[in-house]
């Protein structure tokens, strides 16, 4: 037998048709609020000033991030790819400059793996 679910999605502010479902993250917690264009559009612009000076954490999804093939050779074994040491020592041979302690850039990345 076969069935046909049909979805509605409802606004969870005013019980008007939604046409998406926002997710976002506050404190550790990920929510996710059926909206509809106009209280989507209200929940983006109150966010907007706190996204334009905050940090991405989450830069990828885990979906995207499971379906890449992972590198080997990688010192933790992790499968993560080369270490930020590794990285370090390619550049200052390279002539790069990169700090001694902290994140390496995305452009030094960049031009690792480019050359890998």
């Amino acid at each position: 037998m076969a069935q046909r679910v049909h979805v509605v999605l409802v606004d969870d502010i005013d019980g008007s048709d939604a046409e998406e479902t926002v997710t976002f993250g506050l404190d550790g917690s990920t929510y996710e609020i059926d909206l509809n264009a106009a209280h989507a559009s209200q929940l983006r612009e109150a966010l907007a000033a706190y996204v334009g000076h905050a940090r991405r954490v989450s830069g990828r999804r885990t979906s995207r991030r499971s379906s890449a093939p992972a590198r080997s050779g990688s010192p933790s074994g992790s499968g993560s790819g080369p270490s930020a040491a590794e990285i370090r020592g390619w550049a200052r041979e390279n002539g790069l400059e990169v700090p001694e302690r902290g994140r390496v850039s995305a452009e030094v990345r960049q031009a690792y793996d480019a050359a890998h």
